[in-house]
């Protein structure tokens, strides 16, 4: 990786990508960035040949292995296939897949963002949930309510038995594809595993405990087997855990989105 950006050598041939110096910080996310644009807006078609290894060390002021990394981002995406001795093509059907960078969120903008998209996906998984949920499925989305009630008892921040009770919610829906979405975003469905504030050890119980008043009603309406009331009180958990988040980001002056 260079220590710095260098200047453009030469410029790249008219119908390759608009590639311009890059920032040392990121290197190889920035270039898969920048090309993948490029590929996503059509003004790389498919097809289309990719610049050479040197065109784009001597374009973007980066290393051959940043360059290499980079192209193997795009193949692993499905945008990009390499021919051996041709180089790298923009693939036929080029798509850049749903995904999230954990690198945003940081921020307490992003986390809201996450936060409205799971509203969408979550309550209804409650609801189907409750509509179908078995004996095992009620029991295993006890189990793991019980088991964020033995975390909280231990001190401890119950990230992980958090998301296992959301998942849990998902898999009693019968419909895999709800359980593979929670899969996707994985424990960054849970903000406090990505925004870290100093609490003190009562506050953090106390936040957790009206988390779990939330969770039990859930619970206890999927037991029910009533879709309006898990519908209900799952966005109500949602709606209150961003209203929580929307409050400490105001008070951090952050300006959610």
């Amino acid at each position: 990786m260079t220590s710095g950006p260098t200047r453009l050598a030469r410029p790249l041939p008219d119908t390759g990508p608009a590639v311009r110096p890059l920032a040392a910080q990121s290197l190889a996310h920035a270039l898969i960035e920048r090309l993948g644009a490029e590929i996503v807006s059509g003004r790389l078609p498919p097809g289309a040949r990719l610049p050479t290894e040197q065109a784009l060390i001597a374009a973007a002021g980066v290393s051959r292995t940043v360059v290499r990394e980079a192209i193997a981002a795009l193949r692993a995406e499905g945008l990009v296939v390499t021919r051996q001795g041709a180089g790298a093509f923009v693939a036929e059907r080029a798509r850049r897949p749903f995904r999230i960078d954990p690198a945003a969120l940081g921020s307490l903008r992003e986390v809201l963002a996450i936060m409205e998209l799971r509203t969408g996906i979550e309550v209804e998984a409650a609801g189907l949930a409750a509509e179908r949920a078995g004996l095992g499925d009620v029991r295993r989305i006890a189990a793991a309510y019980q088991a964020i009630e033995q975390a909280i008892k231990r001190g401890e921040s119950a990230i992980d038995q958090d998301f296992a009770f959301h998942r849990s919610i998902a898999e009693a829906t019968g419909n895999p594809q709800f359980s593979r979405f929670l899969e996707y975003l994985g424990r960054f469905i849970i903000p406090r595993q990505t925004i870290r504030v100093a609490t003190g050890a009562t506050a953090r119980t106390a936040y957790l405990r009206t988390l779990q008043k939330e969770h039990l009603a859930i619970l206890q309406a999927i037991r029910a087997k009533s879709a309006r009331r898990a519908r209900a009180a799952m966005g109500r958990h949602l709606l209150n855990s961003r209203k929580r988040y929307q409050r400490l980001a105001a008070k951090l002056g952050e300006r959610p989105s």
